[in-house]
């Protein structure tokens, strides 16, 4: 027969004194320790274990007034880079973007990136689901006030947790992850039509919610495409927002007729990715 010990009002005290850091201990188990760096901390965050893929999550953390780079930093500035290679019981680590924000570059032009607090997912696959696995993140990045800083965190963290304290957190990230769509879809927000415009130029068709104001990030098939950041034209027809970017940053010799360009369409609330073959 089981015991049965009433409960007094200290003990009711004593218990909910363990509370908060019997919580505290569960979230550091999914999260890593803060690295600090001059103007930027990160830490990695833990999905729940469960199966052979995992969600993970870098947390960043930057200073006021300072920013960090999307994969395309636009007219300036250094993509980050993440080497998983150390990490044990990883077999492939793919890195989901949220949408970026635009911001002035400080020399004239537009950097694409982000401020105060982002978390990028990570879907981890696992090579054997059964056994321990820790995921080690060797980054370089750059944060960016008025000049470029180049920085270097690596980080670890295992992950132990049947049902992590982060599961909400990471999956308020993947919310802001653009998702995937066609030219012509019947979402509120989406591309209408990319057509040619003369000899180098580009426009593209949006069709925007009532009282948003789109944003529109375009980017080559391959890294040492370097094309800028499409405008928002003052004239447009009925129903449509229009942009417009020139084909620059071309690389030298390759011709952009068929070209394969990802469309990353955003109107703050929401945000799609279109792939589409320049014709």
């Amino acid at each position: 027969m089981n015991d049965i010990v009433p409960l007094t009002r200290r003990t009711l005290l004593l218990i909910a004194a363990t509370l908060p850091a019997t919580a505290s201990l569960a979230r550091a188990q999914d999260a890593s320790p803060w690295t600090k760096d001059a103007h930027a901390q990160l830490r990695l965050l833990a999905g729940s274990r469960n199966g052979p893929v995992l969600l993970g999550g870098i947390n960043i953390k930057l200073d006021r007034g300072w920013k960090t780079y999307w994969r395309t930093p636009g007219d300036s500035g250094v993509p980050p880079r993440f080497d998983f290679s150390k990490s044990d019981n990883v077999e492939a680590v793919t890195v989901l973007w949220p949408a970026p924000k635009a911001f002035p570059d400080g020399a004239g032009g537009t950097a694409l990136g982000y401020h105060d607090e982002v978390v990028i997912p990570l879907r981890i696959a696992v090579r054997h689901p059964e056994q321990p696995t820790t995921l080690h993140a060797d980054i370089q990045y750059a944060v960016c006030e008025k000049l470029c800083v180049p920085s270097q965190a690596v980080l670890t963290l295992p992950f132990t947790s049947a049902a992590s304290t982060e599961d909400s957190t990471l999956s308020a990230a993947l919310d802001r992850v653009p998702k995937p769509a066609n030219v012509g879809d019947s979402n509120p927000l989406t591309i209408r039509d990319v057509k040619r415009v003369g000899d180098k130029g580009v426009e593209v068709d949006t069709v925007v919610p009532e009282g948003k104001t789109p944003a529109l990030f375009v980017e080559g098939p391959t890294p040492d495409w370097a094309l800028p950041v499409p405008k928002l034209v003052a004239r447009h027809p009925p129903g449509v927002k229009r942009f417009h970017f020139d084909l620059d940053g071309v690389p030298p010799g390759v011709n952009p007729d068929g070209a394969a360009l990802k469309f990353t369409l955003t109107d703050t609330e929401r945000a799609y990715e279109f792939n589409v073959s320049l014709n």
